[in-house]
């Protein structure tokens, strides 16, 4: 994230660590990277270093939608990370440092949490850059590694086509018509956005209720990441990354889905990446369900979008990204 969680200071964020973790911060450095957590670097009394997330529990739609529901769902995406990586043998899962209780995540006052990983030197990925043809070839066997875990072995929720804030959206669709009350400085400009897109956008949410309430989405399910984008993903020594030399990170959004979760993010327009899926698994791959989950993935980003423009925000580097980012979402919807 681009802006700095409200609320919380660096000495926070120590003392959470030396509470913990029994970590010694001599210094913190924070790192505006990503699109959905706070992140800081450490560096420990003996000149270790450790990557610190800082997670909003009013900002995981996908998780809950009380704090502790979304702190209960964060604890088992963290806890199903750490079983991938020590039980099963995935060692390109980047999975955190349980605390001294032995949990993947504390709490840190009333409205966040925080978790420990390891810290990584490498080449990271990013989202708008295709990856080397080499790297698609991992992260796919990557993928097909995961899918083959028995689901069983986790203890993870379901998850549908649903949107993480699907309330929302229907709510500026609804008050299109009429000024939103939010006062901020995009406030007004999302919704003429919006207004231009609407058919789209209410058409896009029909194709999911109708596949949801289809017999697809009862198909048998896997253990999935759910945004193994290039974003996700960094390059490292093999030594460290336990054999391997992609490692997949932000494994917040893991849950049991239809394997096409994944891999419309790993599918190009040759098909080469799902066919050696489907020689790697034995699982065929259903066309459909991974532009079903394409869309999904737009109408999610519109409804986060939409629903932090719609509130009181000023302009910050923060809010001038979820501009850009609806922009580009609303293109893509009305191509």
């Amino acid at each position: 994230m681009r802006d700095r969680p409200a609320g919380v200071a660096e000495r926070d964020v120590a003392h959470a660590l030396a509470d913990g973790w029994g970590l010694s911060a001599e210094m913190l450095r924070y790192a505006p990277v990503g699109g959905g957590s706070y992140h800081w670097v450490v560096t420990g009394r003996r000149a270790e270093r450790w990557f610190v997330t800082v997670d909003d529990l009013d900002d995981k739609g996908w998780l809950g939608r009380t704090r502790p529901a979304v702190f209960s769902g964060l604890r088992a995406a963290m806890s199903a990370a750490v079983r991938l990586r020590r039980e099963h043998g995935l060692g390109f899962v980047l999975a955190p440092v349980p605390a001294l209780d032995g949990q993947p995540v504390r709490r840190l006052g009333g409205r966040h949490a925080l978790a420990v990983f390891p810290f990584l030197s490498g080449s990271p990925g990013r989202w708008d850059k295709p990856l080397p043809g080499p790297d698609l070839d991992e992260l796919v066997a990557m993928l097909a590694a995961l899918h083959r875990v028995d689901p069983a072995a986790v203890r993870l929720p379901r998850r549908g086509v649903g949107l993480s804030w699907r309330g929302d959206l229907e709510a500026a669709l609804r008050e299109l018509g009429r000024p939103w009350t939010g006062g901020g400085p995009f406030t007004e400009p999302a919704r003429a956005l919006l207004a231009g897109a609407a058919g789209p956008v209410r058409r896009g949410l029909c194709a999911l209720d109708e596949w949801a309430s289809g017999p697809a989405a009862a198909a048998d399910v896997v253990i999935t990441h759910g945004e193994p984008h290039p974003g996700n993903v960094i390059r490292v020594a093999p030594a460290r990354a336990g054999g391997a030399g992609l490692v997949l990170i932000d494994w917040d959004t893991v849950a049991l889905a239809p394997p096409e979760r994944d891999l419309w993010m790993v599918a190009t327009e040759t098909g080469d990446e799902l066919r050696r899926y489907t020689e790697l698994t034995g699982r065929p791959v259903d066309a459909t369900a991974l532009e079903l989950y394409r869309l999904r993935w737009a109408l999610d980003d519109l409804s986060c979008f939409v629903r932090d423009l719609r509130a009181p925000h000023r302009r910050t580097p923060g809010t001038e990204h979820a501009w850009q980012a609806l922009e580009t979402t609303i293109a893509q919807l009305t191509r």
